[in-house]
């Protein structure tokens, strides 16, 4: 079991990052209450893929829970029965976890293909859980780390519940999105906590150290002005429509300004950051990665901006920020790692 550790970690690893990827395509789409219950959609395990699916007709078998749409209301099933030729209310209840009503099949799938991905990276955590007991004694923090990701993946699923409850609440996606990154943090650790330890001894810069902490605080804190101003554009786009995407920056918020400006801070550090890795010849190969991931970002914002959201920029931005802010925790720990020794 030990030694199908990493592996399995690394898998549960890249799996939070695909229900990331999912999540960012949801937001793109715009297919956030595509399923407007939880954890079932429309009530049903495989969602309808057509509106008569969702739709009261007689001599029809109804399942206990199952989800119709409703002048203009989701109704629940109460009990398992087949309707007659008249509609009979006793039979229903109004779900009143929101008065959302809608059907659009391609949201729909859209989202559930989002909440199979997280299921599917929570059961990866929970076999990486299984297997941490292997290393209890080589490392007690490894196994209790590995069920507190399995505790986080619950909690998570459950602000994706508060999140569909709340009709898309700006505040809890931004919660929602912060929790994810979170959770790459701890399996990062557990990956860095697992390795083999290396017998070359590496050097340790406590300047180079200390930035790195500097620019991991500024890319959160631009991940959270951007979910302000991704607020503003959905607002926005519910006024003018996807058919008018260049209206949507002509009088944007102060906020973002503030994105646009302060991603060249990010890269101004990170420059520091990469001239002295490689003048001090430290060997942080990752720091590469990071100048990378830091074009494609500010260029994406760019393309954005000047091109009126073309199709896939705006998850693509989304996606390059948490996989940037994961490699810069991971550099954290490289430098820790040489700090210890």
């Amino acid at each position: 079991m030990k030694k199908y550790f990493r592996t399995i970690t690394k898998t549960a690893l890249i799996l939070v990052y695909l229900v990331i990827i999912a999540g960012a395509l949801v937001r793109m789409t715009g297919s956030g209450m595509g399923c407007p219950d939880w954890p079932k959609c429309f009530g049903y395990y495989i969602p309808p893929t057509d509106i008569s699916e969702l739709t009261w007709t007689p001599e029809r078998e109804f399942k206990k829970g199952q989800v119709i749409i409703r002048g203009e209301k989701l109704l629940v099933a109460q009990e398992d029965f087949k309707s007659g030729s008249q509609f009979e209310e006793n039979h229903w209840q109004v779900y009143t976890k929101h008065d959302y009503a809608s059907f659009n099949p391609t949201h729909t799938w859209v989202e559930y293909i989002n909440r199979l991905f997280g299921a599917l990276a929570g059961l990866a955590c929970f076999v990486m859980a299984v297997f941490s007991f292997s290393l209890w004694k080589q490392n007690k923090k490894i196994t209790l780390l590995s069920w507190l990701v399995v505790f986080l993946m619950g909690f998570q699923a459950w602000l994706g519940a508060t999140v569909v409850y709340s009709v898309l609440n700006p505040v809890k996606i931004t919660i929602h999105m912060v929790m994810a990154l979170f959770i790459v943090c701890i399996i990062l650790y557990i990956l860095n906590l697992a390795k083999p330890k290396t017998a070359t001894p590496l050097k340790f810069d406590k300047v180079f150290d200390s930035v790195l902490i500097i620019s991991l605080i500024l890319t959160l804190t631009q991940v959270i002005l951007g979910t302000q101003v991704r607020q503003f554009v959905d607002e926005q786009v519910k006024i003018y429509g996807y058919d008018a995407m260049h209206k949507i920056l002509e009088d944007p918020i102060i906020g973002f300004y503030f994105h646009r400006t302060f991603s060249f801070v990010v890269l101004l550090i990170n420059v520091i950051l990469i001239t002295r890795n490689n003048k001090l010849q430290l060997g942080f190969k990752k720091i590469n990665w990071v100048m990378w991931l830091l074009g494609i970002e500010i260029l994406s914002g760019i393309v954005m901006y000047w091109y009126d959201f073309p199709f896939g920029s705006q998850t693509i931005h989304l996606v390059v920020a948490s996989l940037l802010f994961g490699t810069q925790f991971y550099l954290i720990l490289e430098s820790k790692n040489r700090e210890i020794k």
